[in-house]
């Protein structure tokens, strides 16, 4: 056997949302098969920020996804798993020992990356884009085994072509940034953490104070949305639109997909919990999902000039204040409910 040969024991499973992918992946290495929806939920991957201030690929900011690492360690966190998270490495040679040592002790570790140098990605897939997650779980020569959900199989990276997409520069700069498993209790306590998940994802989508995140972010941009073609021009107004579709279609599912998810992780809970409000609650959500997707294909007939006359600004400006209003109520049902 080689020396410089360690390929971990690993399953690679596809996934909607690289960092829930991981998490539900990293669970199943330590012998707990937890869905990809239950990481998501349970980790708060549902999420929304409109910054309009801060500007991303020129366009202002616009996530559909809470800041990196955030369902990994709030999985762990609410599930009473043992973890670890290195938020900054200074020394990228370290970064690169560090990793290696995990694989020594044969534990696969999750990295955030950025997606322009990822070698493996598809010319259409390398954006400039820092929050991307994936999971090295080996390691041949100079080659490292990569675990990517958005990937059919598993990928290979070179040592260099890894330290490029650990400290990619911009925005939400991954910086070496690394996470792992240590220990994993026998038995989850799955109620408390679903509990903790929605109790969370409730404040941060409507009782957060600041005006720009969750359902009020969601009403702002309906608002902004209206008045770009006037304010910014035609060109530079299809430019921004194009990047809210970006960021809901393209960059890890945002905004069907994970209403999608999160719908899922709320029919999940309620089978497991036999609560039939958190299954009617899934049903609301995956509605509000089916209103994202129509909103989207609209918004791509505009910046395609294909849009009929009265699918213009305003219309997409009233659907998206409708969405927020879908989506309030689900969260206020979710809040009432007892678990």
């Amino acid at each position: 056997m080689e020396t410089n040969k360690i390929i971990l024991n690993y399953t690679h499973r596809q996934a909607g949302h690289c960092e829930s992918g991981a998490t539900s992946n990293l669970l199943n290495f330590y012998g707990h098969d937890l869905s990809e929806p239950m990481a998501f939920g349970i980790g708060n991957g549902l999420y929304f920020s409109y910054i309009p201030f801060l500007k991303v690929q020129y366009a202002p900011m616009i996530s559909f996804r809470n800041l990196p690492n955030v369902v990994f360690h709030r999985s762990a966190k609410y599930l009473n798993i043992d973890a670890t998270v290195v938020k900054k490495i200074r020394d990228p040679k370290e970064s690169m020992l560090a990793l290696d040592r995990n694989l020594e002790r044969g534990i696969p570790t999750g990295m955030q990356v950025g997606t322009f140098n990822i070698t493996f990605f598809p010319p259409e897939y390398r954006m400039h884009y820092n929050m991307h997650n994936f999971v090295c779980f080996g390691k041949e020569g100079n080659l490292y085994h990569i675990s990517d959900t958005v990937m059919e199989d598993t990928q290979v990276l070179s040592y260099e072509d890894l330290l490029r997409v650990r400290y990619a520069k911009g925005p939400f700069a991954p910086n070496g940034k690394m996470y792992w498993i240590n220990n994993v209790p026998k038995e989850l306590d799955m109620k408390s953490a679903i509990a903790a998940g929605i109790k969370k994802t409730v404040y941060e989508m409507i009782k957060i104070p600041f005006p720009l995140i969750g359902v009020k972010g969601l009403r702002w941009l309906s608002r902004d949305l209206k008045k770009w073609p006037r304010k910014h021009g035609n060109d530079k107004a299809s430019f921004y639109l194009g990047q809210i579709l970006r960021m809901a279609e393209d960059f890890g599912t945002g905004g069907a997909g994970f209403r999608y998810i999160y719908g899922a992780f709320l029919k999940e809970s309620g089978e497991l919990l036999n609560n039939s409000e958190l299954l009617e609650a899934s049903d609301m959500m995956g509605k509000t999902a089916n209103q994202w997707r129509e909103f989207t294909y609209i918004g791509a007939k505009n910046c395609k000039n294909r849009a009929a006359p009265q699918e213009d600004y305003g219309m997409l400006g009233n659907r998206l204040f409708e969405i927020a209003e879908m989506e309030e109520k689900v969260y206020r049902k979710l809040d009432k409910i007892k678990i």
